[in-house]
This record gives C-alpha cells, structure tokens and sequence, in this order.
C-alpha cells in the first residue's frame, strides 16, 4: 500500500529546509567532514571554540569541566527517481516515476573519555511508485542506532573498545558489508562488538542479529539470532597502501538461488590491498566462500581488480579507473551443491548508481573517470559491461536476491550500462547529484524475457547534513 501522506509532507517541511539551508551556509565552521557513518565523528574540538550557533548544537556541555557533553546532528534527504522499463521490460511497468524523503536526528552523548551512549531515529519515505515501496525504500519511523561504547582500555595511540546495542556497520569497498547509503533506507544490525585501534591497524569483532524490515512505524522485528559475525581488521602500510584480511560468517533460513531455496550457514574469508589519493591508486580483493546449502555443499569465490592513477596536477584533476570482476555461479543446476556466490549485505551502487545487475554468477569490464570541473563540482562517466559467469545459473538484484532463472538459456551476455553523474557541494551542509543510466539489452535477455526493451533510469537528489 503506497503512503498516502508522503507529499503534503515535503510541501510542508520543504520551505523550512531551505530556510535552514541558506542560515547554515552562512556559519564558518571547522574544516571537518561528515562521515558515512555518523557515529565516526568527533566534536570534542569545539569544547574551546568561540560559540556560535552551529557549535552550540554539535558540543553541549552537561559538566562544568566539559568532560559530559552532547552533540546533535541530522540529515533530511529527497530524491526524485524516473525508471523506464525496470527489469528490462519483464514487469511491464513502462514509465515508473517516484519520490524518496529520507530524515534522521541523532544524539550522541559523551560521559567522559570512556564511555558514550549513540541513538539515531531514521525515517525513510516513498511515494508514487507504481508497484509500491520496495524494501529498500520505505521504513517509515525506525531507531537506526542506539548502542553504548565502552572504552576498557587505553594506552597512547591503542585502545579496546566494547559496543552493544542497534548500529550501523560498513566494511572495506562495501561489497560484502555496507550500511548502502544509495537506497533510502540504509541497514543496520542489532548485537556486540568489540574493537582494537591503533595508529596502523584496526581490529573488529562481532555478533549481530539481523532485523525483518517492515514499512511502518517502529514495526521492524529481530530475528533473535544471529545472522552476521565475523572479524575484520585493517593494516595501514605507510606510503605502501593498505591491507585488509576479514572472516565472515551468516546463517538464514530461506535463502533463494536458481538452485532452489533452502537453510543457508556461509563462511567468507578474504583480503583486500588498496591505494587510494595521488598517482596510481587501485583496490584488490578476492575471498573464497565455503559452508552448507540444505544438505550439499558450498563453494564459491570472488576477485576484483580496480586499478587507475589521479592526475593531481592537471586541469580538472582527470582519473581513469579500469575494473574487472571475476563473480561465481552454480555450476550444475539441480545437483544439491551451490557454487553461487553470496554478497551477503552488499553495497547497492558497486556497480553502478542504480544498478539492474547484482554482484553475482557475473564477470564485468568496468571503465570510469572522472573530472573536478570546478572545485566542487565532480562529473563521473562510466560504461559497464556485463556477462554471466556460469550458465548454469542467472542473474540477480543489486541486494544479492535472485532476480531471474538462467540454465535454460545458453547466452552469457546480459548487456551493457551506460553512466554518467554529477556532484556538486553547495556548501559543507548541503550536496547536490544527479545521473543518468542507460542499459543496452544483451542477449540472455533477449532470450529469456518475450519482448525485452532497454532500460532507462534518471535520478535528481539534495541532501542536507548538519
């Protein structure tokens, strides 16, 4: 059912926003970013600072010694979408045109050096799709993050850290792990984590339960059991690059291939060495996956290069990137035993803004560049190129779900997606992008949908942080 309140909404909040947008872009403030992960920033700096009303918000002194403090922050989001022929035709949806709000508020509360309490209410809202909200973009009130850190111990530059609680979490490139902040409704897990942290290397372990997302309010349920653990560590290699090497593990009950559907407990063990900033830059990784799929066996695998150099001191400061993924598919349908890859909780936009191909049973040729037009304004062009691996086995969505069966067609190619988006900062609140995607039908989906039609796909977003 679609929402029906979802764009009196933006017209009511709408003028508020930009009201607050041109306020903030007029307050000079630290040179420090927003992370990916909201919870990664630190505003302890502002204990000192001059107070102006941006620095009131993001450090709140609770203590006369200024050891107890608050900080607040959000982000209100909207993103208008235009698809033509989703699927490639084989919905028959024609023209499906929709809007996204996305809204959260986060409080972060330091008691101390040694411990803090993070919560975080996220809303994410559709309206006018044809075919109502898909999982990934509606969730309409939900508590995205409430855990509590605690620092056990402390020396230098080396600390262990114990968190318990509702949290985001996001791994390396994002092909195994990622919080995928492209949809709208990005993911996060309910359990413990405990993590090392030096100056060169970065330890994670951690248990979590997985929730079922619903479309309304405060109505997600846990599993109460867990789905995701694993450790991940990162290994910083001055002037040489960087390292990583990770074991991952998952268990569901009702996972779906061309193979059938079935009790799922996977294993994942890889590594990734990557480079990025001036010159050459590039990103490896391979991982190797084992376990059991019902009664047979699993054994699948991956590799990825990405490899390209930045021209820092040219014009528009050009990079050209050339990437080759190498993804596994069944090898024999029917036989009990699965050599289809699992992304697990993969990062919508690995290849591609909005991509209609899922980072499994596929080998892809990846070309992209991009130019600083001006100082923030970035144009990125990219063309992908698509085959399936096996031919045992289909293709799938950018989530990993199985999209559509395969072994009865003996054609590889899928097709071809062309790319181009823009960013532009407005300021260091407020970020504009837009892009435009055009797939070019291959031959597999020739073969397996009756009348297959190229696919377009237009986006438009602003988004607002403080």
């Amino acid at each position: 059912m679609q929402s029906k309140h979802i764009i009196p909404s933006l017209r009511q909040i709408f003028p508020a926003f930009i009201v607050i947008c041109i306020c903030l872009t007029t307050i000079s403030t630290y040179a420090q970013s927003f992370k990916l992960m909201r919870y990664d920033e630190n505003y302890s700096i502002l204990k000192d600072s001059s107070k102006n009303f941006y620095d009131h918000i993001k450090f709140i002194p609770l203590s006369g010694d200024k050891k107890i403090y608050l900080s607040f922050g959000g982000e209100a989001r909207f993103e208008y979408a235009a698809f033509n022929n989703e699927d490639w035709g084989k919905m028959n949806t024609g023209h499906n045109n929709f809007l996204l709000q996305r809204y959260d508020l986060h409080a972060d509360l330091h008691i101390g050096s040694n411990v803090r309490i993070f919560s975080q209410l996220r809303s994410a809202l559709e309206g006018g799709r044809k075919n109502g909200p898909r999982p990934i973009d509606e969730d309409q009130l939900n508590v995205q993050n409430l855990f509590v850190d605690v620092v056990a111990w402390k020396h230098q530059d080396k600390s262990l850290t114990f968190r318990a609680g509702r949290q985001e979490i996001d791994y390396g490139s994002g092909r195994l792990i990622s919080v995928r902040e492209g949809p709208n409704a990005r993911l996060y897990f309910t359990g413990g984590k405990v993590m090392y942290a030096s100056s060169n290397l970065s330890v994670d372990g951690f248990v979590m339960m997985a929730d079922t997302t619903y479309t309304g309010v405060f109505d997600n349920k846990s599993t109460r059991q867990a789905n995701l653990w694993g450790v991940y560590s990162k290994l910083i290699i001055p002037r040489s690059g960087n390292m990583d090497f990770y074991y991952l593990g998952i268990h569901r009950e009702a996972s779906t291939f061309e193979e059938g559907t079935a009790n799922e407990v996977r294993h994942t063990i890889g590594t990734r060495l990557w480079k990025y900033g001036g010159g050459f830059i590039y990103n490896l990784e391979a991982a190797w996956q084992f376990g059991k799929f019902g009664n047979g066996n699993i054994s699948a695998w991956t590799g990825s290069i990405d490899i390209g150099y930045s021209f820092e001191t040219v014009k528009f400061k050009p990079t050209i990137n050339l990437r080759n993924d190498y993804i596994s598919g069944d090898k024999r349908a029917g036989d009990g035993n699965l050599q289809t890859f699992n992304p697990l909780y993969p990062k919508g936009g690995y290849f591609g803004f909005d991509p209609q191909v899922g980072p499994v049973n596929l080998i892809d040729i990846h070309p992209y560049g991009t130019l600083a037009l001006l100082k923030n304004l970035t144009l990125q062009m990219d063309v992908v190129f698509n085959w399936r691996y096996s031919l045992q086995d289909g293709i799938y969505r950018p989530s990993g779900t199985f999209n559509m069966a395969g072994a009865a067609s003996g054609k590889r190619y899928i097709g071809t997606a062309y790319l181009a988006s823009a960013v532009y900062s407005l300021s260091k609140f407020i970020s504009m992008n837009t892009g435009i995607q055009y797939f070019n039908t291959g031959s597999f989906a020739h073969d397996v949908i009756p009348d297959p039609k190229n696919g377009l796909f237009i986006n438009s977003r602003i988004a607002f942080k403080f």
